[in-house]
């Protein structure tokens, strides 16, 4: 009997407990954002974090493993997002319990626990659980999986084992690598009597919200090839992966994930913050389950080191938030910013198996809330925009492009658009919009298009050695190469036995450089990458003898640039912790040849005193001539013991690289100077925001810096041409800054003075149209003269509306003044009659009833704004 009672909690530990006790090692959760990975922007399956086992890079410490695993599902094959909010099963983050086997235990014992966990531990009954086996696949020439099935009659009736087919019960990492067959477990929580009207069975895989699969045990016994053949793995492994918030669900007896402990108590906040009851209306119910999801997705993204941004995985969370933003804006009525607060309740409720919720609480808040403040206001302008295409749309429909325009250029929400329009009884056409998103798509896939060959393997060889840290050449023999495509062009992979070449990982670009063959044939090496754990290089041809030896040698001098940066960048971590506090902590850097970027979190923007003190600092360290301390493959524990700092949201092994220069001393893997002094100097040429509470610093080094001074210096030279003068330019300057301010106030006198002599000669057109003391003027004048004279004359006329039609500096603009009684008495809401005379000077505008304005492009339409301002109170 399923215990009601259980909670979210027990349900984790539970698990983690019982593999425990089968010898599996319980390791912690992945970031959910992967910074080294170019097949995967985000975690979205359990095994991510060990795929390099699977593909026998790398061998795993433990032969057993089990944890709960933080995925993101919202791009690429596995995307959730859409489904999200409109069932109650569907989630962008969510965690995945899983239990795996590194060549150990097979499909028996996979089983046999599985069952054993379900029944024995939860209390799950046997008659409301289903077991799918792969049917096998002709094309593939696989048969039934035999060895499943077997295994489940030890435990179940063979009434509930069905067959499965490839797209259901054969699991893939990707188009190549490994696969196998797979067996799901489905859990029938409909309620007693309608289980026994209609069989569990026939609803197995039928996207029944109450018939569900739970948990998918995996069995890797395959390699897929480019060709589409498959080949027998030297070693067999386990992959399981069950859906945790939907095992709470049947464990606490509830229909929906969003009725679990997981998600009340954030949609118990943001009912108070809504005033919304969650389960009174269908949209208001579908917008807080999009945003109670959004916000543990978002959270947890920014915890691990990934901030919104408009490219790659930043793009993806900035999307996610907008999403709930707009769900929140449209069905419950949020105008305010709002997320920000559910996340005290988010930390509260997972900070104790996550804790990295807690460490980063401020910061995960204050970007959150930032991005909702600069969202609203892009929601803000788009509905200004919309105004515009709606006064001047014909026929009530609007095209699909201006709609996609709407949506690309100014990333305001089509449904949105839509909802408005229909409101207001106009169409959009829908067609027409899809069809300019399907030309975007197809310009984005043409541009990310890439075509990748199988490996050619020369060599047995499987362990790569790095030798960078200590060489920048090296005898280098290939041990396989690939041909890929991408846009047209066509490169090849190569990896070597041995590398002096650093991959970029970490923020450090990769190193580029020669391979020299015996012949003296030269091959140029662009780019070097790391792909599952092989350090791969890039070349636009191979050798013509592809088996030789060769002479693989670093470009020197990039290599020592990218040093200079990276060795900088440890000692400005460690600057701004003295400088600012020791709340700094690094949330992103790249580091290259030409510069470093050094991304810290900080709640405000450093003054110049902090900015010249950090630099000093640096440079001092530089002078102290500092050698550097390294210690290779030394524990974990011990580099944290000595003092050493990790980032949060880095994977860090069992060994691990501590660099030391005298007090700072850092886990890291990239190549660094030998002696501080080799980095010669330090310039922070910018510091600014990236995020609410983050902080981002520009700064250069070495040579780049000699540049830099040479450059200033030919500079203040011109400066001093120019003003002719040999000594002291600032006080020339300074002579030229005060000369400015004086000509600046008699400008402004001489505008006082022309506002003045306007007022009374526009007093003198006042008219009486229908008991309203209206002006209509056409000048030239800059706005904010206007707009004083505006409120001017509302002042001195009873009954005043006045319309100003002003061409300054080649640019339209309209102002309107009404006065407060002609408001209510006559109608007259000036922002409402900008919006509608704006489109005659191809603008847009808006503002309060009693004064509005609006601008525009074309000057010539200004004549038919007074004549419609004239004919509006006629």
């Amino acid at each position: 009997m399923i215990s009601k009672m259980i909670k979210s909690r027990e349900v984790r530990s539970k698990f983690l407990e019982f593999f425990e006790s089968k010898k599996h090692e319980i390791v912690a959760s992945a970031p959910i954002v992967l910074k080294n990975d170019p097949t995967l922007m985000f975690t979205n399956a359990g095994m991510n974090q060990f795929k390099d086992f699977f593909l026998g890079h790398q061998t795993s410490k433990f032969s057993r493993i089990a944890d709960t695993q933080k995925c993101l599902r919202v791009s690429g094959k596995h995307n959730d997002l859409d489904d999200v909010g409109k069932d109650t099963y569907h989630h962008t983050m969510f965690e995945m319990l899983g239990n795996w086997s590194f060549g150990d235990y097979f499909k028996k014992e996979a089983i046999a626990w599985a069952w054993e966990l379900l029944t024995e531990v939860y209390g799950i009954s046997e008659n409301q659980i289903y077991v799918t086996v792969f049917e096998g696949d002709k094309e593939d020439g696989t048969e039934r999986d035999t060895e499943a099935y077997n295994a489940w009659k030890e435990h179940i009736s063979e009434n509930r084992i069905l067959n499965g087919n490839k797209k259901d019960n054969f699991w893939e990492m990707g188009a190549t690598g490994p696969c196998g067959p797979c067996s799901e477990i489905h859990v029938d929580i409909r309620p007693k009597e309608e289980r026994e009207k209609i069989d569990g069975k026939t609803l197995v895989n039928k996207d029944h919200p109450q018939v569900i699969e739970v948990w998918n045990l995996v069995f890797m016994q395959f390699n897929r090839k480019a060709d589409g053949k498959l080949e027998q793995l030297p070693a067999k492994h386990v992959d399981t992966g069950m859906g945790f918030e939907r095992l709470c669900m049947i464990l606490q007896g509830k229909t929906s994930n969003y009725d679990t402990d997981v998600f009340s108590g954030l949609i118990h906040k943001l009912e108070k913050i809504s005033g919304f009851k969650y389960g009174e209306k269908q949209d208001a119910d579908i917008a807080i389950r999009v945003i109670v999801d959004h916000v543990r997705a978002v959270s947890f993204a920014i915890a691990d080191g990934q901030l919104p941004s408009n490219n790659g995985a930043g793009y993806v969370i900035r999307r996610i938030l907008r999403r709930a933003i707009r769900y929140g804006f449209t069905f419950l009525n949020l105008k305010t910013e709002f997320m920000y607060q559910l996340v005290e309740t988010l930390r509260n409720e997972m900070g104790e198996a996550f804790p990295e919720l807690e460490k980063h609480f401020s910061v995960i808040q204050n970007v959150i809330k930032e991005e909702e403040s600069s969202f609203l206001k892009t929601l803000d302008n788009g509905l200004v925009l919309l105004d515009a295409m709606i006064s001047s749309a014909e026929d009530k429909k609007i095209s699909g492009a201006k709609a996609f325009e709407l949506y690309d250029t100014y990333g305001f929400p089509f449904d949105l658009t839509q909802l408005i329009l229909a409101e207001k009884g106009i169409a959009v056409d829908e067609a027409e919009f899809d069809a300019e998103l399907e030309k975007q798509k197809q310009r984005s896939k043409k541009a990310a298009t890439l075509k990748t060959d199988d490996w050619v393997v020369l060599s047995g060889e499987e362990n790569q050695e790095f030798l960078g840290y200590d060489s920048t050449e090296a005898e280098v023999k290939i041990v396989k190469y690939r041909k890929v495509e991408s846009n047209k062009k066509t490169f090849y992979q190569l990896v070597f036995n041995v590398t002096p070449f650093y991959a970029e990982a970490g923020g450090q670009i990769g190193d580029k450089g020669t391979l020299e063959s015996s012949t003296g044939e030269v091959i140029y090496i662009t780019d070097t990458k790391k792909e599952n754990n092989l350090i791969v290089h890039i070349a636009e041809k191979l050798p013509t003898n592809i088996n030789d030896t060769f002479k693989a040698k670093v470009e020197g001098d990039l290599r020592q640039s990218i040093m200079n940066n990276h060795s900088a960048t440890h000692l400005l971590h460690q600057a701004l912790r003295n400088v600012l506090g020791e709340h700094v902590e690094q949330k992103g850097s790249r580091v290259g040849a030409d510069s470093l970027r050094f991304d810290f979190s900080h709640f405000k923007k450093m003054t110049d005193e902090e900015i010249q003190q950090v630099e000093e600092f640096v440079n001092n360290k530089i002078q102290a001539k500092i050698d550097l301390q390294e210690f290779r493959d030394i524990p974990k524990e011990e580099a944290l013991e000595r003092g050493a700092m990790a980032l949060f949201g880095e994977k860090y092994g069992d060994k691990v690289r501590m660099i030391q220069f005298g007090d700072s001393v850092e886990l890291c893997g990239g190549t660094h100077v030998k002696n501080t002094g080799d980095i010669w100097y330090f310039k922070i040429k910018s510091e600014s925001a990236v995020a609410s509470g983050i902080r981002r610093i520009e700064a250069i080094t070495g040579k780049v810096v000699l540049d830099y001074f040479k450059e200033n210096e030919e500079q203040l030279n011109k400066i001093q041409n120019q003003l002719n003068v040999n000594k002291e330019p600032l006080k020339a300057i300074v002579s030229l800054q005060s000369e400015n301010e004086k000509l600046k106030a008699e400008l402004e006198s001489l505008k006082r003075e022309q506002a003045k002599g306007a007022k009374d000669e526009w007093k003198k057109q006042v008219q009486n149209i229908n008991g309203i003391n209206a002006l209509f003027v056409k000048t030239e004048m800059d706005n904010a003269s206007i707009k004083d004279l505006v409120f001017q004359l509302k002042s001195e006329v009873e009954n005043a509306f006045i319309v100003i039609a002003n061409n300054y500096e080649g640019k339209a603009t309209i102002s309107v003044g009404v006065a407060d009684n002609l408001v209510k008495e006559k109608d007259l809401h000036a922002g409402n009659l900008v919006r509608e005379w704006a489109k005659e000077i191809k603008g847009g505008g808006g503002g309060q009833p009693v004064f509005a304005t609006a601008g525009g492009k074309d000057p010539q339409g200004l004549d038919k704004v007074l004549q419609l301002a004239k004919e509006k109170i006629s």
